[in-house]
């Protein structure tokens, strides 16, 4: 990674690559372990590596159907063999006598004796015999035991994200049941008296708590159980019994909002009254004041109450800390690079991750959009967006430069 590689900082603020060694630093992964199906596994994270009992497949097999023989009857072309035998898959077969074919179909193994497989498009039947219309060589069309998978290979590593083909990998090994990490608990909460739950009848000066249903959506997303605490009121009192709740329940607490300086401000008081603050204020933009610290020996993340900047520094900054909590080693973020199609004429002194579209212009040729909104607060941009372009700090954009680009989609995983 280029760009994201460079660490400038702006006095007082860590810079990005600092608050994410911190963060993932800070996270113990979590060494509790369940047993779970191979129907309930998948999106889990693995504890122990996944190693072979057998061989894949078990025995030689047939590739397609067609005739088992032995090579050397069937050295010219026009040879008329007589059928000894009919082998679907699944059964078990008598060894080949010499001089005769063996009508065979596709994953049914090879009878000892055989030693290749003629396609039955080159074969004609005729009464209990065929006529083989083709020079055989040996080993033709025959799939060996093993070629897949050989008894005491390992096929999943620890902390893999078990994914659809995961699960297929271990059911054909016969595995029925999975080692893997107890899921992380999350405890959040959102503070700000003007929050209101959908459906609750809007009053003047009243929201809609968004931020409550973006954060679990993210949260279910990386495989979490959210301990929902709701709405807190905007006191340090109640701040600090939600965060002894969260913190007694979980292996993280998160909070959106009330991480700033305002005087209605209250969860950076409160986490410094209950334990310590280790971490805030971040050099990026959107997302600047990001909070964490420990309640006991619980972690904290504190996230700014706009729903972008939530939603930004929960993909910059939370997930990492919970993939890592997980044990999985993948939690570093990969952008991909792509061609702006875009000015951006006024850099900011932090590092800017604005929302962003990549998509394919009437060349074929992938380009990236931004959004024209830089405020924080409209959310309807994220969902317009397909990921966030990496815009360096002090760096002017032009149309036609190649910048980073991390796809949300690659992100939510």
């Amino acid at each position: 990674m280029s760009e994201l590689s460079c660490t400038p900082t702006l006095d007082g603020l860590l810079s990005y690559e600092a608050a994410v060694d911190q963060l993932v630093g800070a996270a113990k992964p979590i060494v509790e372990r369940q047993t779970v199906g191979l129907r309930e596994a998948l999106g889990r994270v693995i504890a122990e590596s996944l190693v072979s009992s057998i061989d894949v497949p078990g025995w030689d097999y047939s590739a397609m159907d067609g005739y088992a023989v032995r090579a050397s009857d069937c050295a010219v072309s026009g040879t008329r063999l007589p059928v000894s035998q009919r082998l679907p898959a699944g059964v078990s077969p008598l060894p080949l006598e010499a001089g005769t074919a063996a009508r065979i179909f596709t994953g049914a193994p090879i009878p000892s004796g055989a030693d290749a497989v003629v396609m039955q498009e080159v074969c004609t039947e005729s009464g209990d015999g065929v006529r083989i219309d083709a020079a055989v060589q040996a080993g033709g069309n025959i799939r060996r035991r093993g070629e897949d998978i050989s008894a005491g290979s390992g096929l999943i590593d620890p902390g893999t994200r078990l994914l659809p083909q995961h699960l297929g990998l271990a059911a054909s090994v016969g595995v029925a049941a999975l080692e893997v990490c107890r899921r992380p608990r999350v405890a959040l909460f959102a503070s700000g008296d003007e929050l209101l739950m959908p459906g609750e009848a809007l009053a003047p000066g009243k929201i809609y708590n968004s931020n409550l249903f973006t954060a679990t959506g993210l949260l279910q997303a990386l495989g979490c159980d959210v301990v929902e605490l709701g709405i807190v009121q905007d006191s340090l009192e109640a701040t600090k019994a939600a965060l002894k709740r969260g913190a007694a329940q979980a292996d993280l607490v998160l909070a959106s909002g009330g991480v700033s300086v305002g005087e209605e401000d209250h969860v950076k008081p409160a986490v410094e009254a209950l334990g310590s603050l280790d971490m805030w204020k971040i050099a990026i933009r959107p997302g600047k004041p990001v909070a964490f610290g420990h309640i006991g020996g619980t972690p904290f993340i504190g996230s700014p109450g706009n729903p972008v900047s939530l939603f930004v520094t929960f993909l910059l900054f939370v997930r990492p800390f919970l993939l890592r909590l997980q044990g999985r080693a993948d939690w570093r973020l990969q952008p991909l690079r792509a061609t702006a199609d875009f000015d951006w004429p006024r850099p900011d002194k932090r590092r800017e991750f604005q929302r962003a579209r990549l998509e394919f212009n009437a060349a074929g040729e992938p380009r990236l959009t931004v959004h024209p909104s830089r405020s924080s607060g409209v959310l309807s941009s994220v969902t317009w967006a397909n990921g966030l372009v990496v815009i360096p700090e002090g760096r002017k954009i032009q149309c036609g430069d190649e910048v980073e680009f991390l796809p949300f989609n690659e992100m939510l995983t």
